[in-house]
């Protein structure tokens, strides 16, 4: 990911008392949340549009900043697009962890829980939803999701397990758990779209769980 230099690099230049700045941050526009509130714009921009039809052009205006600014701390549509999906699955990057402590043959439901507790909150659906439509839709996009929910969940899962067919598991688990996000959440369809959150996690963490440790 891309951020603020730290240091002089390929895209910094002189000014007259010394000191450097990246080519293409328009001077006096930086605040403390230009950076969040340019990722807020983004996954609005991706919900409403789509991978294809949002623009940096876009976001940036949505974000009320110059599109140089967008590119200062992001760089490419693609870039903006994957710091998107790591604010949105930051819960369950943080929450990893605690998934892969404990018995192992309760790690279906601890996975299950995450999964549909992401969803089931206001703060992280939006985003997700965003992401989920993008990646569906964009091939580009869906390389983005893939490679960063395969490096830093599926893979950690995987390795906990210690089976021939571990990364298969944890893909298995992890298709079952984003169905279930699809119907419920994406296309909505009754009555799982209203059912108890408890009573889906009860049903679905059984399976996830053989899935992962079944014969």
């Amino acid at each position: 990911m891309t951020g603020i230099a730290a240091s002089d690099g390929p895209g910094a230049s002189a000014r007259g008392d010394g000191t450097t700045r990246r080519r293409g941050r328009p001077p006096g526009t930086e605040s403390a949340g230009t950076r969040d509130r340019i990722l807020d714009a983004a996954r609005e921009e991706f919900s409403a549009r789509g991978y294809e039809k949002t623009s940096v052009r876009g976001i940036a205006k949505s974000a009320g900043v110059d599109s140089a600014l967008v590119h200062h701390y992001f760089g490419t549509k693609e870039q903006v697009f994957e710091a998107a999906v790591e604010v949105a699955f930051a819960p369950a990057f943080t929450a990893r962890d605690t998934v892969l402590e404990g018995p192992l043959d309760e790690v279906g439901e601890r996975m299950t829980r995450m999964i549909i507790g992401l969803w089931e909150s206001p703060v992280t659906r939006a985003p997700l939803l965003a992401i989920v439509r993008s990646a569906v839709n964009n091939e580009t996009a869906a390389g983005v999701f893939r490679r960063l929910i395969a490096g830093q969940l599926l893979r950690r899962i995987a390795g906990r397990l210690d089976l021939p067919d571990a990364e298969l598991r944890a893909e298995l688990a992890a298709a079952q758990l984003v169905g279930i996000a699809m119907v419920r959440y994406v296309i909505k369809v009754e009555p799982l779209a209203s059912a108890d959150a408890e009573q889906i996690i009860r049903r679905v963490a059984p399976v996830v769980q053989g899935h992962l440790t079944g014969r």
